[in-house]
């Protein structure tokens, strides 16, 4: 069964930091692409972050270029986001995302590229 569980959520403050996680099961976590999503109320899911977890390539969305961290821990199926200078605009449920296994990024920035999600993890930042 394929699972996606992300943690570490909350409130804080303009200008804040916050640390996201997701747990990956092993058939979603194996050399594939992996992305982290954001929607914010009233707008579409958005990608901020990708990476593949074997090949290590990285992708960053122009609006959190320079503030967001994507890492993976391949001992712990893990996925992170290191999320710095944070402002309201950030505020959104942020989500994990997954290919099938052995996939690679392209079209990285497709919403319907990725097969598995997680329930999502709410970020509120005010000012």
């Amino acid at each position: 069964q394929v699972r996606l569980v992300e943690s570490g959520g909350g409130s804080v403050q303009d200008g804040g930091s916050l640390r996201l996680s997701c747990a990956a099961s092993d058939s979603s976590y194996t050399s594939t692409c992996m992305a982290w999503f954001r929607q914010a109320p009233g707008k579409e899911r958005e990608v901020v972050a990708a990476v593949h977890t074997g090949f290590g390539s990285i992708f960053y969305s122009d609006s959190v270029k320079g503030r967001f961290t994507i890492t993976r821990d391949n001992a712990k199926k893990a996925l992170f986001l290191q999320m710095n200078s944070l402002n309201p605009e950030d505020t959104a449920m942020y989500y994990c995302a997954a290919r099938r296994p052995y996939s690679t990024c392209v079209d990285v920035f497709s919403l319907n590229a990725y097969d598995y999600w997680g329930q999502g993890t709410q970020v509120t930042v005010s000012s």
